[in-house]
């Protein structure tokens, strides 16, 4: 199985630029990140220390998620936030930079939440206008902006495939950028409650990436309940070739040790 581990959410007991070498480590040649600074535009030497961390450790960087502004306090991302357009922006400029510099072709660009009293219309006009600057410029490096159905927050209006592939459409025929690509977090859909397996029978072939953690709990695979697996093993069958995305929060001293159970 060809998988990259999530070192935004696990390994988290190091600090940012050690992780990389933790996940070559364990036996890893692949890591994905959440966007690992505190601001859309970080300082030169922030990025290239990280940058550093990816290449010393000798680890593909598959994935890197856009700013999405102050996770912890609730924000899930700036794509259809009114009054932060400039700031996107010029986080797509950062982004595509740090994958020219690491072959990094999958960048997930979180929606953002609904914001009160603002018309739900508008908030979704920005976000397909900005979803087609990203994949505009994501391409010009070979790369896909992947788009991604979230639990556990409210405000978050893209809960199912079907949300996320009805934005990823409006981008093709209003703007004609067509990488635009379904991320599929197994653990997501099924916690808000859709159908993966018609997602995965219908949809396989189209998504830009997978992710996976077990439900209840969000927990590494086999501490609950979702036929993980057998999701995988249909979507790989079905004309996904990509690598799997290991997001969950580990339950034991060592995450990765139910890959040989």
């Amino acid at each position: 199985m060809n998988y990259t581990v999530n070192a935004s959410i696990l390994l988290t007991e190091l600090p940012i630029t050690e992780r990389p070498a933790a996940v070559r480590a364990a036996g890893f040649d692949a890591v994905e990140f959440w966007w690992p600074f505190s601001s859309a535009v970080p300082a030169q030497e922030e990025i290239d220390a990280f940058v550093a961390a990816i290449q010393d450790a000798g680890v593909q960087l598959t994935g890197l998620n856009f700013f999405a502004g102050d996770m912890p306090t609730g924000d899930r991302g700036l794509v259809s936030w009114i009054g932060r357009e400039d700031e996107f922006r010029a986080n797509v400029e950062v982004v595509v930079a740090i994958g020219e510099r690491l072959g990094t072709k999958a960048f997930n660009a979180l929606y953002g939440n609904r914001i009160e009293g603002v018309d739900a219309q508008v908030q979704d006009d920005l976000a397909v206008q900005n979803l087609a600057i990203a994949g505009a410029a994501v391409a010009k490096i070979g790369g896909i902006v992947l788009l991604e159905p979230v639990s556990g927050m409210d405000a978050y209006p893209l809960k199912t495939a079907a949300d996320a592939l009805a934005i990823i459409a409006r981008v093709a025929d209003e703007h004609g950028v067509d990488n635009v690509k379904l991320l599929a977090d197994f653990y997501h859909l099924a916690v808000n409650g859709d159908d993966v397996a018609a997602v995965v029978a219908d949809h396989a072939a189209e998504f830009g990436h997978i992710q996976i953690a077990d439900a209840p709990g969000r927990g590494e695979p086999g501490t609950g309940d979702l036929p993980l697996a057998q999701w995988i093993a249909d979507a790989q069958a079905g004309g996904y070739a990509g690598p799997i995305g290991l997001e969950y929060k580990a339950t034991q001293a060592d995450p990765f040790a139910w890959i040989q159970n």
